[in-house]
């Protein structure tokens, strides 16, 4: 380990080999940082949480403070639990759970850019990049691989797709399903899908197809949600197209509407 000499580590803090940890930082008891971990300058890692391997925290990040929740009792156990390999850039906060034994959640390989927010109970899946300035209010949940642009606002209990892609300098307080993109500046509105993310991610042309075609029924068609539905599951079997139908089906807030034109959707 290479503690700097100005750095609080309490005797109550778990830290793995080959952590380094930079001037003034503090790190609270109760707390786990994995191998490998570099924890930057002016970091403050409070009580209850945990970073995986490989994890870089960069200066003036605060990480595990309590919720920002007029209800919460301040001696609740709540924890932060953050994965392997994720990058937490300058002054990032992460706020733990609110309710005893609830845990706010980073997958592996997370990016989160500079003065993004994570508030108490988000969940956030593996590959999920913020960019700087997005914010995400309570209990939102963020699937695999989605990426969250500038200034972008999540409602409280709003869900983001996997593979999905919000604008920047937007809200939503909808649900966004897996594999579309948010229009930027605009609020619950959806362009298309993410073909430029699905093609990287591997995608097949077939399955791009099968969920184009699953997108124009469920915005295009004229059916309400829940015919849309049972028409694209009687039409396809796609796993892909079935995750989609299967996101839209669970959403207790709704989903996010489409633009009026079609030619905001992105093309093959």
């Amino acid at each position: 380990m290479n503690i700097h000499p100005t750095a609080v580590v309490d005797h109550g803090a778990l830290l793995g080999a080959e952590v380094v940890v930079g001037p003034f930082a503090v790190i609270d008891r109760d707390t786990q940082i994995g191998d490998g971990c570099v924890i930057g300058p002016h970091v403050v890692i409070h009580r209850y949480t945990s970073i995986g391997p490989g994890g870089r925290v960069h200066a003036g990040a605060v990480i595990g403070d309590l919720p920002q929740d007029l209800a919460f009792k301040p001696d609740t156990v709540s924890y932060v639990r953050i994965g392997a390999r994720c990058w937490i850039r300058e002054g990032v906060t992460i706020h733990r759970g609110t309710k005893p034994d609830t845990v706010t959640e980073v997958g592996d390989d997370c990016f989160l850019m500079v003065n993004s927010h994570l508030a108490h109970n988000v969940k956030l899946g593996k590959g999920v990049i913020l960019v700087n300035g997005a914010l995400l209010a309570g209990y939102v949940e963020v699937g695999d691989n989605a990426f969250i642009s500038g200034n972008a606002v999540v409602h409280q209990f709003v869900r983001i797709g996997r593979l999905a892609m919000l604008g920047g300098l937007g809200g939503v307080s909808q649900d966004v399903p897996p594999f579309c993109t948010g229009k930027p500046g605009a609020g619950n509105q959806i362009l298309g899908l993410n073909i430029v993310g699905l093609r990287r991610a591997g995608f097949k042309p077939e399955t791009r197809q099968a969920l184009r075609s699953a997108f124009k029924i469920l915005y295009r068609s004229g059916l309400n949600i829940s015919q849309a539905v049972t028409r694209i599951r009687a039409e396809f079997t796609d796993p892909a197209v079935l995750e989609f139908c299967d996101f839209v089906e669970s959403s207790k807030r709704g989903i996010c509407g489409v633009v009026e034109s079609p030619a905001g959707q992105q093309e093959e």
